[in-house]
């Protein structure tokens, strides 16, 4: 198991630190900083700022979306960031919620699980510097009846296969990653509610002919996004994340398409997420934060004293966990900068 960092978003105030925690990542020999984005900061600008003032560390999207370009531009924009950093890019995407796709792209969010793997095809097709010629359902290259011809990309990219990592959060989706992708990006993964999903994955890989029969997951990354809060008060770490919980189960997409909340329910939180939602919906956000079960928090973070952690590292290990993303939920700078490294500490300690 390695680690990596997942800096979030940018233009929010505190870009320099952000750019201050890659660095100590890189220094200390993180294996990826990932970047965010939503509708502010957009990630590949964000990942060629970081690569400039990096050494080593992989640069993740996570995630490019789906809805805000040409399956091309992609191809594209991952090839020209793979060549300028020397073959240290790695591509996340997902289609994101029908609330961004729609009200900010203009993109209809139907088919999802369709476009996502003609979008991955044509992807693949480009980075092999194949003449990109497509007939599908949702996507068509080139145009019918037009001026349009099939191209091939210019750039010679270090790697026409570098890997690419859905975000995947239902059964199906969670197929699809281990069928067409190279690594899936969780969020709220909990070692112990990943069984289900682990299993969906690996049912795509098995339908792909991927992995081994020993080991289906072999050459697929499942790199889950883990907050951590260091401290002695394991309530207070939890209070810190609550927030964040609640924007997520509560008012990340509409009542009825809220793929976190239908995540917490498939848990076992059905109530919670119910009340969360209602409270979040209702903009009482502080309320919401306040109903955010604390055995949900403890089961999808790392918080509490460093050898709690350390412990609970192991398990995330245990359930197949190749990359290890941290997102330190700490204060000030300083604060972000020792757990990242404290958790290069345990990771020694540890031997994982």
């Amino acid at each position: 198991m390695e680690l990596g960092v997942n800096l979030g978003y940018f233009g929010m105030g505190v870009d320099q630190d952000n750019v201050a925690v890659a660095q100590e990542a890189d220094r200390l020999g993180y294996a990826v900083a990932w970047a965010a984005e939503a509708y502010g900061s957009d990630v590949p600008t964000v990942l060629s700022w970081i690569g400039a003032l990096t050494e080593r560390i992989d640069l993740g999207a996570a995630v490019m979306q789906i809805p805000a370009r040409t399956p091309a531009m992609t191809a594209m924009t991952a090839a020209t960031l793979d060549t300028l950093s020397k073959g240290r890019f790695r591509l996340g995407l997902g289609v994101s919620g029908p609330q961004v796709s729609e009200g900010w792209h203009g993109v209809p969010f139907a088919a999802p699980l369709g476009r996502t793997r003609e979008y991955v095809d044509i992807v693949r097709m480009a980075l092999r510097r194949e003449s990109v010629a497509y007939a599908g359902r949702h996507f068509t290259l080139p145009l019918p009846d037009g001026a349009g011809k099939a191209l091939k990309l210019t750039v010679h990219p270090p790697r026409p296969d570098l890997p690419i990592y859905l975000a995947a959060v239902g059964p199906k989706n969670l197929e699809l990653a281990g069928e067409v992708a190279d690594g899936w990006h969780a969020i709220f993964f909990s070692p112990e509610h990943s069984g289900d999903l682990v299993q969906s994955v690996v049912a795509g890989r098995r339908r792909a002919g991927k992995g081994t029969e020993d080991d289906p997951l072999a050459g697929f990354d499942l790199a889950p996004s883990v907050p951590v809060v260091i401290g002695d008060d394991v309530q207070a770490a939890a209070d810190a994340i609550r927030p964040y919980a609640a924007l997520y189960i509560g008012g990340m997409g509409s009542r009825e398409q809220n793929f976190y909340n239908q995540l917490a329910v498939r848990m076992g939180f059905e109530e919670a997420a119910a009340e969360v939602q209602d409270l979040f919906l209702a903009k009482r956000h502080r309320d919401a934060a306040a109903a955010v079960p604390f055995e949900f928090i403890d089961a999808t973070t790392l918080i509490g004293p460093r050898d709690r952690i350390r412990d609970r590292m192991a398990r995330y290990a245990e359930v197949g966990t190749g990359t290890l993303s941290i997102a330190p939920f700490a204060g000030g700078l300083d604060d972000r900068l020792q757990v990242v490294r404290t958790m290069a500490e345990l990771m020694g300690e540890t031997g994982l």
